[in-house]
């Protein structure tokens, strides 16, 4: 795998992280004043309603805070087995989103302010993401996702709900041809406001397979 692809596979592995942060705690009811449309599982068909879908976004973005466990699969075609890392995710609205790997290597994604800084051993690297345009409209749909925004998500994403709020999936294909040259799709699927995993279908094949475990005690 060539630097420049090994690169871009670990900044979407950050964002894979990032993306399912904020919504991603402990399965319980939904916060107060949240929608409750489309509360029994499978009874809504394959695409939702809108209710179900902007009840499904108001839920994630009650979030404020989050710190859960993770483990993490890529699956490479240059490789007869995935890469598997673990650790915990951290997110503190509007932005900061952090990404600790603890096996098997000690490693600590930060992205604030557009800047992604990653720590590994006593180096320190940033990324600015102004240096990769075609995942600037990705992230921004994530925290578009993240604030409960359906219109600045559908800019990029084709939308589709499929089940209800008891148990749901999320699949984004883009619409924009720029996001659509690095990914083919993105799956996220949970129960309420707890996202359980998300998987990422980049363009070139490969793909990241990311489960949320419990939340971390304070």
């Amino acid at each position: 795998m060539t630097n420049a692809k090994a690169k871009r596979s670990g900044l979407l592995a950050a964002i894979a992280g990032f993306a399912c942060l904020a919504g991603a705690h402990a399965v319980g009811a939904p916060p107060p004043g949240a929608s409750t449309a489309g509360a029994s599982a499978g009874n809504q068909p394959a695409g939702g309603s809108q209710a179900d879908l902007d009840g499904l976004m108001s839920l994630l973005a009650q979030r404020k805070h989050g710190h859960v466990t993770y483990v993490e699969e890529h699956f490479l075609a240059v490789l007869d087995r995935p890469l598997e890392s673990s650790g915990e995710l951290l997110y503190d609205a509007p932005d900061r989103l952090e990404k600790r790997t603890l096996h098997p290597k000690p490693e600590t994604l930060i992205l604030e302010n557009g800047v992604i800084t990653a720590h590994r051993g006593r180096h320190t690297y940033v990324l600015a993401l102004r240096d990769y345009p075609q995942i600037v409209p990705l992230i921004d749909s994530i925290r578009a996702t993240l604030a409960g925004d359906r219109a600045s998500l559908e800019q990029f994403f084709k939308v589709t709900l499929d089940g209800g709020l008891e148990s749901w999936k999320l699949l984004l294909v883009p619409s924009d041809a720029a996001v659509a040259k690095t990914i083919k799709q993105i799956r996220i699927e949970g129960r309420r406001d707890a996202i359980h995993s998300v998987e990422i279908l980049q363009a070139d094949g490969d793909r990241s397979l990311l489960t949320i475990g419990p939340e971390v005690a304070p």
